[in-house]
C-alpha cells in the first residue's frame, strides 16, 4: 500500500467513524424523544385495550336491553377517540399534546365516573375505569 492509498483509506475510515457518531447521536435523539412521554403512551395505550373491551362488554348489554348501559358506551366511545389521538400526538411530542391532554384528561375522569356505576356488577367496567383513571393522573402531568 502507498502513501496514497494509505491516506485515503485513513479518510474513509473516519468520515464512515463520523457517520456512524451521527447515526449514534440520532438514535439517542429519537429514542430520548420516545421515553419522554412513555409513561403517557402506556397509559393512554392501556386505556385504549381496557376501554374496547368495555365498551364491547356495554353493547352486548345494550344488545340485551340493558339500557343503563348507554351512559357508559358514550363515554367509553368518546375516551377511545381521545386517547388514540392522545397516543398519537404524544409519540409524536406535538405542540399540541398539552392541550389534547387536557380534553383527554376530562374524558377518562368522565369515563372513570361512568364505569364507576358499574364496576361491582361488570370486571370490563371496573377494569376501564382504574385505566381510566391512571390516564387521567399521566395527562394531569403535562395538560395545559
Amino acid at each position: 500500500m502507498n502513501r496514497r492509498e494509505a491516506l485515503l483509506s485513513g479518510a474513509a475510515l473516519a468520515a464512515a467513524t463520523f457517520v456512524g457518531y451521527a447515526k449514534a447521536a440520532e438514535m439517542e435523539h429519537h429514542h430520548h424523544a420516545a421515553m419522554v412521554n412513555a409513561g403517557l403512551v402506556a397509559a393512554a395505550a392501556d386505556c385504549i385495550q381496557k376501554g374496547q373491551v368495555c365498551l364491547s362488554h356495554c353493547l352486548q348489554l345494550l344488545g340485551q336491553g340493558d339500557k343503563e348501559m348507554a351512559a357508559c358506551a358514550k363515554s367509553v366511545n368518546q375516551m377511545l377517540a381521545l386517547c388514540g389521538a392522545l397516543q398519537s400526538l404524544a409519540n409524536q411530542e406535538s405542540a399540541y399534546l398539552p392541550q389534547l391532554a387536557k380534553i383527554a384528561m376530562d374524558a377518562c375522569n368522565l369515563c372513570e365516573d361512568e364505569c364507576k356505576k358499574h364496576a361491582d356488577k361488570h370486571e370490563a367496567c371496573k377494569a376501564c375505569g382504574e385505566s381510566c383513571n391512571a390516564c387521567a393522573k399521566e395527562c394531569k402531568k403535562i395538560a395545559a
